[in-house]
């Protein structure tokens, strides 16, 4: 694999976050258009079958999004990125998630950390997600950030 292949995958496990702190549903959407989701609450696994508004619509009944500013007023804090190429198309990465949120009547904190667990392929010569495991081991109060109630995961893989 090129460092250009590295960069673009590093680049697409970024992407959620900027997009998801903004508020841009529907980017989320077309950027997990071909993946199927594994995350607590999704069972079975979903996924958009290559339609973006399925995803995003899936997305606006869980987060909630601050009228005022229209994010969730949230900061995703991704580390510990390692890559694996499996072939000239295909890679898996492991990364740390931290989300932090603030509002109003909400004092910044930590409310959900954990794993996500991606593979990719590279379709028409551009890397695209195929598949999100969401391992969320620590939960805190996202009585401000989820219109429904997530419990930890304790799948490892």
């Amino acid at each position: 694999m090129s460092f250009d292949d590295y960069v673009a995958i590093q680049n697409l496990i970024h992407l959620y976050p900027d997009y998801a702190d903004r508020g841009d549903i529907d980017a989320i959407g077309a950027l997990f258009a071909h993946a199927e989701i594994h995350a607590p609450g999704f069972d079975p696994p979903f996924n958009a079958h290559g339609d973006p508004k399925a995803f995003a619509d899936i997305y606006r009944e869980w987060v909630r999004i601050d009228p005022e500013t229209g994010t969730p007023r949230t900061r995703h804090v991704i580390s510990n990125i390692m890559i694996d190429f499996e072939g000239p198309d295909r890679a898996r990465a492991q990364s740390y998630v931290m989300v932090f949120q603030s509002t109003p009547t909400f004092p910044l904190r930590p409310i959900v950390g954990g794993t996500y667990r991606d593979r990719f392929a590279k379709v028409d010569g551009k890397w695209r997600f195929i598949e999100r495991r969401e391992d969320m081991e620590l939960v805190g109060d996202l009585s401000q950030h989820l219109f429904k109630p997530m419990e930890t995961s304790s799948e490892h893989r």
